[in-house]
């Protein structure tokens, strides 16, 4: 027991059975639990404790658990918002358990139970406590019993996990990677000894267990080392498997279910290395028998998707219902975390792969101080500084800056990288910020880019004072250590980076590191669907761009008129030969998109207009007045006859024309919203002058 200033304050090293001090006791039914996402968990305890302290009857008054201190103080789990409506507290009996329902990952932690008594100031805790995981199913498919009799074959198999599973659990089953008819744990089979088994939670169905073979080890599989992988665009990344197969593999490769939509047959996938989107950026890898390595180097966005190989035999093909790896490719996402309780040491991690071979650059108060090869730093942290770091190459993408001691330090932090908002629309750029000392004497907004528009290009300058912002900026401090800067009625020319920076009377933000980049875009209409009338076409048409905004409303124009009855992003309308579109945002109809055509009859131009002699030069131009642009077809008619297409160019030329190119020619327009074809044009090719010939004739007697 530890007599603190205001009383009794117990901790007891509790194993499943505990001997108590002075009468405290607590047992812990588990140390340690493991269970699944979604699942109900107890975790229980018993108690006891001493009947009298010092002369005086002793009773227990309130007990509870906890996991953790919330700005200093212990928090009963009934009100803690966390876990509002997924809690129970049940005691009776010097028995207490804890029920925690609808699992989530955020509930591993190490959880305590305490009790308070009568006694002024006498409270008891027991530490360690019960450390619980919560993690995806971790199943494993055992085979339970094989009989084997002459040619029949029959195992019994059952679905395992190592973690506790939601109540009353139904199991999907699969056989060779498809699915089959069986919602139990546990069923017999008949099997063959080519045939791999594997089994998922319902809910669960991308964390199945590896396939296993009933009998052997060669049978039918395809087990993928990670079900997903993070990696930063512009590195390399492998994905591998392990496979088998009872008879000889025919041909072998990986593909994207994503990337069905490029298929010659939707239900047939086809090689990633041969995909146009990969050329040059995949290799496949067999660096052992039964292991394939699918490698992709600088990485793209693009490139998220799940990823999976499929191998052929003679006789079989392995069509798999099971998930294979899901690679996700973004930008560095990075914390620093303060290593050692004497402060001396800083770590730069990620959820993330690391490219290989990478380095770190740190910052101090968001100046630029080294470059390591390696994640740690060790050095001097001083109580004013913040600290922050990035993987060189990224620097755009900085981890946030953390005091090392306490909670305030010289510190920047932007509440968004980037930003994409519409011309004529108003935007918030906001940040917080800290400083050792209270007296900031001035703070303020600016661009990078517009420094040297300034007096002092080394000295940024007050956004607010900007002619070009004159009217439109407003800095907005709604609580402190906050500022917002707002600017309305956007223009292309505010698509910049926005930095924030203070001063005090001994220091000033001066920062290597990004702001918040804004990007301003206009509106497009956009063609949805269209089908295709002799004298019209019906389209729905979307209104959109880079980044529409939620719950706004739209205006829709039709031949400069407005449609009053559609204020929604989409409009859907017959539109015939000439008709013009357009749309904007409700209040800002100056910012209107650019003008959607629908296709007028195209015109033909023939170059030269006069007559047509053979072997001249002749250019025929097919034009309609289109957005978006139109596709032409130039066409050739000789009698009934329609001859095939000519050329898909606007112009068709005839560098040497000949009398045989004498006919009807026409052209036609295809965009989004229609066809439209020209009138017939004759070309009459005639002949050249022919140079006059003598002949002579001479009659002999």
């Amino acid at each position: 027991m530890i007599l603190t200033a205001s009383g009794f304050f117990v901790f007891l090293l509790c194993m499943p059975a505990v001997q108590g001090q002075r009468g405290w006791g607590v047992a812990y039914s588990s140390t340690k639990i493991c269970a699944v996402k979604g699942s109900t968990v107890e975790i229980s305890c018993s108690y006891r404790y001493p009947s009298r302290i010092n002369g005086h009857e002793n009773t227990v008054q309130k007990t509870f658990w906890f996991t953790q201190k919330k700005n200093g103080e212990l928090v009963d789990l009934l009100t803690d918002s966390e876990y509002a409506g997924r809690v129970e507290d049940l005691c009776e009996n010097n028995r207490c358990t804890l029920r925690i329902k609808n699992l989530r990952e955020s509930d591993s932690a190490e959880y305590k139970f305490r009790l308070k008594t009568n006694q002024p100031d006498v409270r008891f805790a027991a530490s360690p406590g019960v450390t619980l995981s919560v993690t995806d199913p971790d199943l494993l498919v055992k085979v339970m019993e094989t009989m084997i009799h002459q040619s029949i074959s029959k195992a019994k198999l059952q679905c395992h996990s190592r973690c506790l599973l939601p109540h009353d659990p139904s199991y999907i089953w699969f056989k060779n990677g498809q699915k089959i008819r069986a919602e139990t744990s546990s069923f017999s089979v008949y099997f063959d000894s080519a045939d791999s088994y594997s089994c998922a939670l319902k809910g669960h169905e991308n964390f199945p267990s590896p396939s296993q073979c009933v009998y052997g080890q060669n049978c039918n599989k395809v087990i993928h080392t990670d079900r997903s992988i993070c990696a930063f665009k512009g590195s390399s990344e492998d994905i591998s498997c392990m496979y088998s197969s009872y008879e000889s593999i025919t041909d072998g490769f990986w593909f994207s279910p994503e990337r069905y939509h490029q298929w010659q047959n939707p239900s047939e996938p086809e090689d990633l290395s041969e995909d146009s989107q990969y050329a040059g950026r995949a290799q496949i890898l067999e660096t052992e028998r039964g292991r394939s390595t699918l490698r992709i180097s600088d990485l793209r966005d693009s490139d998220s998707a799940q990823y999976l190989f499929k191998f052929k035999t003679r006789n079989f093909e392995w069509r798999s219902d099971l998930p294979g790896t899901t690679l996700t490719v973004t930008d560095p996402d990075l914390k620093v975390q303060v290593k050692t309780a004497s402060w001396s040491e800083l770590q730069c991690y990620t959820s993330c792969r690391l490219p290989h071979g990478s380095s770190y650059i740190w910052y101090e108060n968001g100046l630029k101080i080294a470059i390591r090869a390696d994640s740690a730093y060790s050095g001097h942290f001083g109580s004013a500084s913040s600290y922050c770091c990035a993987v060189q190459g990224h620097e755009d993408f900085p981890s946030p800056p953390v005091c090392v001691r306490g909670q305030t330090c010289n510190r920047v932090i932007y509440t968004e990288r980037s930003i994409c908002a519409l011309k004529g629309s108003s935007v918030d750029i906001s940040c917080t910020y800290s400083s050792f000392e209270d007296d900031v004497k001035s703070k303020f907004w600016f661009i990078p880019e517009r420094s040297h528009q300034g007096q002092n290009p080394s000295q940024p300058e007050d956004l607010s004072e900007d002619s070009q912002y004159a009217g439109r900026v407003q800095i907005l401090e709604t609580e402190r250590g906050r500022s917002t800067l707002r600017i309305s009625d956007l223009r292309d020319s505010d698509s910049a980076q926005y930095l924030f920076k203070f001063k005090t009377p001994s220091f000033e933000w001066r920062s290597d590191l990004p702001g918040t980049t804004l990007t301003v875009t206009a509106l497009q209409v956009q063609v949805i669907r269209s089908t295709v009338h002799q004298s019209y076409t019906y389209a729905e048409l979307k209104c959109h761009s880079g980044c529409s905004p939620a719950g706004v409303s739209y205006v829709w124009f039709k031949n400069n008129e407005k449609i009053i009855k559609e204020e929604r992003s989409l409009y859907e309308d017959q539109f015939y030969p000439g008709d013009i579109i357009s749309c904007a945002l409700k209040g800002h109809e100056n910012y209107s998109s650019p003008l959607l055509y629908a296709l007028k009859f195209p015109v033909v131009s023939v170059s030269p207009s006069a007559e047509i002699e053979e072997g001249s030069s002749v250019t025929l131009t097919c034009s309609s007045d289109a957005n978006p642009a139109a596709n032409y077809t130039w066409y050739k008619e000789n009698g009934n006859q329609k001859l095939p297409p000519l050329t898909t160019e606007p112009k068709l030329f005839f560098s040497s024309i000949q009398v045989s190119d004498s006919g009807q020619y026409f052209c036609a327009a295809e965009n989004e919203l229609g066809k439209r074809t020209s009138e017939m044009n004759s070309i009459d090719v005639k002949y050249a002058p022919k140079l006059p010939s003598v002949s002579v004739n001479v009659l002999c007697e």
